[in-house]
């Protein structure tokens, strides 16, 4: 079954932007003709593909479709930069998942050595963000597991290095008879969101205890690291962002020799590994200069 390009074109725009009227201003048309070519599509899918809201969203069959809308976008790019180098493209857009704290120490690097390409990224924890790639939401990911998903190729990065941070009154104030496990279930400590379970895995690494320590939630990366300094708990904070803290002695670790290292993986649409080879080869030499290969590695 062929799929009309007008049609997908359309639909990619509606998820990208929010409504009809935003995403006919993009192509050039009237949000009547957006409407024609939905209704048009979804009678062709036998499914609805749009949430008729404030913003319009996707229904599961048209996250997939959008995503195969800017996978062809991109792949029919790749094939015209080299048949066609002089020809004054509009940029294909590729959707990624990546962790918060990636994105806030190394990953960006990455992005920006690759020309041509407009990125749409999706933030999630690394180890769920694979749930992007199983649903067609996205064509490559940042994950936390090294077993590839269906249909995709994974690739190991290296090792993000996580250490239990506190400012130095904070610890003063509950640790000063040691970093016990009777200290660590009192002591305030943060998480990101509901998925994060840094602290309660370096916690048990620790002590071999499952406690569950009174939480703050700041699903901020930056926040994490200002929380940490403020006093109000500890946390597992990338060591790329707390290197200096530490020297300087403005937040000291807990337990210095227990690092958590979280080995990352690049995944990505084996359909579009060639289109995608040179953001690849750019993500891996940015991992290989941040990230660590460690015998403190986490189970994942």
């Amino acid at each position: 079954m062929s799929l009309d390009t007008g049609h997908l074109s359309a639909l990619s725009a509606i998820v990208r932007y929010g409504s009809f009227d935003a995403a006919a201003a993009h192509l050039g048309v009237t949000p009547s003709a957006i409407s024609q070519r939905i209704k048009a599509l979804e009678e062709r899918m036998g499914t609805a593909l749009v949430y008729r809201g404030q913003p319009c969203t996707p229904t599961d069959a048209g996250t997939r479709l959008a995503r195969h809308a800017d996978d062809v976008a991109l792949m029919e790019a790749h094939v015209l930069r080299h048949l066609r180098p002089d020809e004054d493209a509009t940029p294909p857009r590729l959707r990624i998942a990546v962790n918060a704290d990636s994105l806030a120490t190394w990953f960006v690097g990455g992005l920006a050595e690759i020309e041509g390409l407009l990125f749409d990224l999706v933030i999630d924890d690394q180890d769920t963000s694979t749930d992007w790639l199983l649903r067609g939401a996205v064509s490559a990911a940042v994950t936390a597991q090294g077993q590839a998903v269906s249909g995709c190729l994974s690739k190991p990065l290296g090792a993000l290095r996580y250490i239990a941070t506190a400012s130095p009154a904070f610890m003063e104030q509950w640790f000063q008879d040691g970093v016990t496990p009777a200290n660590l279930a009192r002591a305030p400590m943060m998480t990101f969101n509901a998925k994060d379970k840094l602290q309660h895995r370096w916690i048990t690494r620790v002590t071999g205890e499952r406690l569950m320590p009174p939480a703050h939630q700041l699903p901020s990366t930056h926040a994490f690291v200002d929380a940490a300094l403020a006093g109000l708990g500890w946390g597992m904070n990338p060591l790329p962002l707390v290197a200096g803290h530490l020297e300087r002695g403005t937040l000291r670790a807990l337990v210095p020799e227990n690092p958590l290292d979280i080995e990352l993986y690049w995944q990505t649409s084996r359909l579009m590994a060639p289109a995608l080879e040179p953001l690849s080869r750019a993500i891996k030499q940015q991992a290989r200069r941040h990230l660590v290969n460690s015998s403190h590695a986490s189970v994942k």
